[in-house]
């Protein structure tokens, strides 16, 4: 493709995350709590209670495990991994945690919180997407909406420079960038009652089932799901909401009653002219026939 952009090194990029997430020889360092804030390119949006609650219990006990990897942000620091340790620390009633602290560009930094965060299992599908959908956009050096027709694009094809860039960025994901982009891309297009609930937790297996439905059915399915009702119970239901209503031939069930005498000889005189005045204005092609 001429004009192409060239893209981030990638491979130097992963590499070094992964260096700086897992090695126990860097340099860490402690800061106060409130030199710290949350980094712009945070994946993340949603940060449960119970799930912080659960890991400030764990904090309160053993510490923080991992440090924070933080970049200089003026005279504070911006968070690049960990915010969801330092929110946990907090609640712990930690005034300090442990940091690794990098100079990194922009760019540098979006990357690296898309793959820390994106190899941990808690995020909700919405940030999931919305994170594999950034990676690609910084892989392909595109702008998201542009990133997300391209997506769709490659996957008729797959193969070329931009597949193979993708596959490096996808391949420490558990997910190929193929399988991302035809099974859970579209979700992004769903109405946003059901990107809602998969925000609050709703399994993408049932999502799917729910989507289907016409839309008018969409919040009381919901409610079904997140009361309990199984994926196989919501997809009959989503099947009887399909299926056409046979409503009664009116016109054969007016010719027989306006045949039947047991059913003129039971009318009153007030119905029969009622009747009269409605059966006036028939149309010319039923009277013709009734002539």
């Amino acid at each position: 493709m001429s004009g192409k952009r060239k893209g981030p090194n990638l491979g130097g990029l992963l590499g070094a995350s992964a260096a700086l997430l897992a090695a126990p020889d860097l340099p860490v360092r402690t800061l106060p709590v409130s030199d710290l804030a949350p980094g712009q390119g945070q994946p993340r949006r949603a940060f449960p209670a119970t799930g912080l609650e659960s890991l400030a219990g764990s904090i309160r006990e053993h510490g923080v495990l991992q440090p924070l990897l933080v970049r200089p942000s003026g005279t504070t620091y911006e968070i690049v991994a960990g915010e969801r340790r330092w929110r946990a620390a907090q609640l712990a009633g930690l005034t300090e945690v442990p940091v690794v602290v990098r100079t990194l560009s922009d760019h540098e930094a979006r990357i690296m919180a898309l793959i820390e965060n994106l190899q941990r299992e808690n995020l909700n599908v919405i940030d999931e997407v919305d994170a594999k959908l950034d990676l690609a956009a910084a892989t392909l050096h595109l702008e998201r909406n542009e990133a997300r027709s391209r997506l769709i694009r490659l996957t008729k094809e797959a193969a070329g420079e931009e597949a193979a860039a993708l596959a490096a960025a996808f391949a420490p994901l558990g997910e190929s960038w193929l399988s991302f982009a035809k099974n859970k891309l579209r979700v992004l297009g769903w109405p946003d009652a059901v990107l809602d609930a998969l925000r609050r937790g709703l399994p993408l297996t049932v999502a799917s089932v729910i989507v289907a439905a016409p839309a008018e059915h969409m919040r009381r399915l919901i409610t079904l799901a997140e009361g309990g009702a199984s994926r196989t119970e919501l997809k009959q239901e989503v099947e009887r909401l399909a299926t056409p209503v046979e409503r009664p031939d009116l016109a054969a069930t007016a010719a027989r009653r306006l045949g039947s005498r047991r059913f003129l000889g039971g009318l009153d005189e007030a119905q029969r002219k009622e009747m009269d005045r409605w059966l006036a204005k028939m149309p010319a092609f039923l009277r013709n026939h009734v002539d």
